[in-house]
């Protein structure tokens, strides 16, 4: 009987340490600290125009020519490098045509580009940035993720680029009643962590 008394006082000595300890005032602080923000930047590279960048060229005899201009720019928040490839729809008539594309760097492209015979001219403000066949796939730079040599740097801004196409008065009758149209695909990526 005893045991049995001295268990219950047990029991209930803790049960009132256990609400002695529950009624105690304590002091107590907690700090936050918010706003830790990770945005990220962006790549965008626009064109303008969208389409046809030279007027069509229509009935067209060896020695005409197209030329027109590209307004390139960054429409993102990061600097960004860029290439340009080509693809035609003829094969036969871009491998007999030449292309030049330069960077406007006056008032206006230093148009025409090409002589009658598809030899390039001598600018007089722009820098070139790719003059051979119209064929060439690769144009300037390459779209691989890298910085490779040729690649465009856009860090902010725009730029103008000069597009001027020849169907040299050397080209022979296998080009006769042919038609082609060229798409120029421009990829831009990261400069920056961007070896």
């Amino acid at each position: 009987m005893v045991g049995k008394f001295l268990g219950t006082i047990g029991i209930m000595g803790a049960m009132t340490a256990m609400l002695s300890l529950s009624a105690l005032a304590l002091f107590t602080d907690t700090d936050s600290v918010a706003t830790n923000t990770f945005n990220t930047g962006s790549i965008s590279l626009t064109t303008t125009p969208t389409a046809t960048i030279w007027t069509a060229v229509t009935d067209a005899l060896p020695g005409d020519k197209g030329t027109g201009e590209l307004i390139v720019t960054n429409a993102g928040s990061l600097s960004l490098r860029y290439a340009v490839t080509g693809a035609n729809t003829d094969a036969t008539l871009s491998a007999a045509m030449n292309l030049r594309i330069g960077l406007k760097v006056g008032g206006g492209c230093d148009f025409p580009y090409h002589n009658d015979d598809g030899t390039i001219t001598t600018f007089t403000d722009d820098t070139a940035v790719y003059s051979g066949l119209l064929s060439t796939t690769a144009l300037v730079g390459l779209p691989a993720a890298g910085n490779d040599a040729g690649d465009r740097t856009l860090a902010s801004g725009s730029e103008t680029l000069c597009f001027a196409v020849v169907l040299p008065d050397t080209a022979t009758n296998t080009v006769n009643g042919l038609s082609n149209e060229t798409t120029f695909t421009f990829d831009s990526e990261q400069t920056t962590n961007n070896p």
